[in-house]
């Protein structure tokens, strides 16, 4: 963890509570290096390391340091960043709380969904422009029967997924590791990128950071979407081109509903902060202020488990590695 801010947020008191149940916390403070010698210290007695954002990578050289160690439990989503492989070497197991983290980030796409589906946005700049309500049979806009293009059945995709068929959609889903039988039963038909891109009428993104990810929504893709269509990003900006993000967008062709840019946030000056047909939040569809804590309580889960010699709930095992961002 960074800092004791983000300890009591991750360990309100009745997750706290628990934690203390089964675990003795060898020190309150919050390690911000592994390097020091009160750190290694800290480390020679330690069996769980609880981490968040933030926290330093265990390294062969932190394991060293922390023979007894036999988890890594991380209150966030993201691991990779966190843990080196040697931890499987070692017979050090890391659980994540990504399905915690999932959650408010899947209510957060549905909820752009629907308004997307309704053209919330520029809907109401008119009507504030024009003091004028337009006859609701004659908008071209409405959520029954249009289509609805989720990439990537990730946990956060899966969730979305599991939402949306009672709203009346349509869903398209990309995902190269699935197969058409797996997205039937995720109730979406399995198309690939290009023909989603082309054929929704709002796209969500829900891609994980891998090589193979990176870029992955060319320009080209972008401009294959239908007029009046909406992109989502409640992923990572690294996986799209965001020149071609500005070309459409500037053209007013389509919509832009973006929790997540490259860089975060926007420089100043950058058009997307003030085209009327993008819309940007601060990087809040995952775990926020309260929420925050549920991604310590998956974590305290966790070692509950290990002291009471269960499985972990979400463990992210050795062959699962390399897909896990």
């Amino acid at each position: 963890m960074t800092d004791a801010k983000l300890r009591d947020a991750l360990l309100p008191p009745a997750v706290r509570q628990r934690l203390d149940r089964v675990a003795t916390v060898v020190s309150e403070e919050v390690l911000t290096s592994y390097d020091t010698t009160e750190a290694r210290a800290i480390l020679a007695e330690t069996d769980v390391l609880l981490t968040g954002w933030g926290a330093g990578r265990v390294t062969p050289e932190v394991l060293d340091a922390a023979p007894g160690l036999r988890l890594v439990a991380h209150a966030a989503g993201s691991v990779r960043a966190v843990f080196d492989p040697a931890c499987y070497d070692r017979g050090v197991m890391v659980t994540t709380s990504a399905q915690a983290n999932a959650w408010p980030v899947a209510q957060w796409t549905l909820a752009m969904v629907l308004l997307a589906g309704k053209k919330v946005v520029p809907r109401s700049r008119a009507f504030k422009a024009s003091r004028a309500r337009s006859r609701p049979w004659q908008a071209p806009v409405g959520n029954f029967g249009i289509t609805i293009g989720i990439i990537g059945a990730s946990r956060i995709g899966r969730l979305v997924l599991d939402e949306l068929p009672r709203h009346g959609y349509r869903l398209l889903l990309a995902d190269p590791t699935v197969t058409a039988e797996q997205a039937r039963a995720l109730g979406a038909e399995l198309v690939s990128l290009p023909e989603l891109m082309a054929s929704s009428d709002i796209v969500s993104l829900h891609a994980p950071i891998l090589e193979s990810t990176k870029g992955m929504i060319t320009a080209e893709l972008l401009s294959t979407m239908k007029d009046g269509a909406t992109f989502i990003n409640s992923a990572r900006g690294i996986l799209v081109d965001h020149d071609g993000l500005r070309a459409e967008a500037r053209t007013g062709r389509i919509d832009l509903i973006l929790d997540v840019t490259l860089p975060e946030p926007l420089p100043d000056d950058d058009e997307l902060w003030d085209l009327p047909n993008v819309w940007l939040t601060p990087h809040l569809a995952g775990a926020q202020g309260r929420e925050v804590g549920t991604l310590g309580l998956s974590a305290v889960t966790e070692i509950e488990q290990l002291a009471a010699g269960l499985p972990y709930v979400h463990p992210v095992p050795a062959d699962a590695y390399e897909a896990t961002a």
